[in-house]
């Protein structure tokens, strides 16, 4: 089965990135893995303090994954695999490319003002060295051109 990755996050880019690879999923007869990803957390002396602040980003984390879960249930009838994980973001999914034969594409966001986001501007970087093709879309897209398109 044909797989597309995305990463969610708060970002409205990380939800176009989400729909369309949904899109394609269901065009194809595919699949969608989504990825949280969790910043690690500078050192604080106090581990109770640590400990909070990991707590509440892992939640935070859980939480964006089981909203983008339950749209693509609701407008793709897809269920997606989920993968929640904290550290660098580009070796993680490298990782979870490398680990998943069965991941077709990344399938990531572009913001539609300013920077494109650190995960674009990484990958763009690099794409002839990825084992899968890059998918940037575009953040401006509405939701009628993400269906055409995909």
């Amino acid at each position: 089965m044909r797989i597309y990755l995305t990463v969610i996050d708060d970002t409205p880019e990380a939800e176009i990135a989400l729909r369309f690879a949904a899109r394609r999923a269901v065009k194809t007869g595919g699949g969608v893995e989504i990825l949280a990803l969790i910043e690690p957390q500078e050192f604080i002396a106090f581990g109770g303090v640590q400990a909070t602040i990991e707590d509440e980003a892992q939640r935070h984390a859980e939480g964006l994954v089981a909203q983008a879960a339950g749209t693509l249930m609701t407008e793709a009838g897809l269920r997606p695999s989920i993968t929640v994980r904290q550290g660098d973001g580009p070796k993680i999914i490298r990782e979870l490319i490398a680990a998943n034969p069965q991941i077709a594409a990344l399938v990531l966001g572009a913001a539609a003002d300013g920077p494109p986001g650190a995960l674009v501007a990484h990958f763009a970087g690099e794409v002839g060295a990825l084992p899968v093709p890059l998918m940037i879309i575009p953040g401006s897209l509405d939701h009628e051109a993400i269906d055409r398109l995909s």
